[in-house]
């Protein structure tokens, strides 16, 4: 039996005043943020949204309650960290924790991965 397609990605909730600047700080190290709500691979982007945020509140007992306004987002890996169908290596996971442990006030996550099915990169519509 073989495993559906999928993408490595982070699940982290994020301060929404810290969310565009995050975001422009991982797009340096080939890091792409997608908001749960507005993720294309979502076809009720609002309800997993809040179920994404419920599940990681909810594990937390208690202790992630300052992020229950905050915004949940996948954070995949770019082009740059991929070599064919080998696995994520080491580096690429150090260095989103390293970010996000940079904005440990705005942000809280697993450090673990997840899978969602492939997102889809945007298209050059000029090539």
């Amino acid at each position: 039996m073989s495993r559906a397609p999928h993408e490595n990605v982070a699940t982290v909730l994020v301060d929404p005043c810290v969310l565009a600047d995050l975001e422009l700080s991982l797009m340096a190290l080939d890091l792409r943020v997608w908001p749960v709500r507005t993720a294309p691979i979502c076809e009720d982007g609002p309800r997993q949204e809040f179920q994404v945020r419920r599940r990681l509140l909810m594990g937390r007992r208690g202790a992630w309650d300052c992020a229950a306004t905050w915004v949940p987002v996948w954070v995949g890996f770019g082009p740059t960290w991929r070599t064919g169908d080998e696995p994520l290596p080491w580096a690429a996971h150090e260095a989103l924790w390293e970010a996000l442990g940079r904005r440990a006030e705005h942000v809280r996550f697993h450090k673990r991965l997840g899978g969602v099915r492939p997102l889809p990169l945007p298209v050059d519509l000029d090539g």
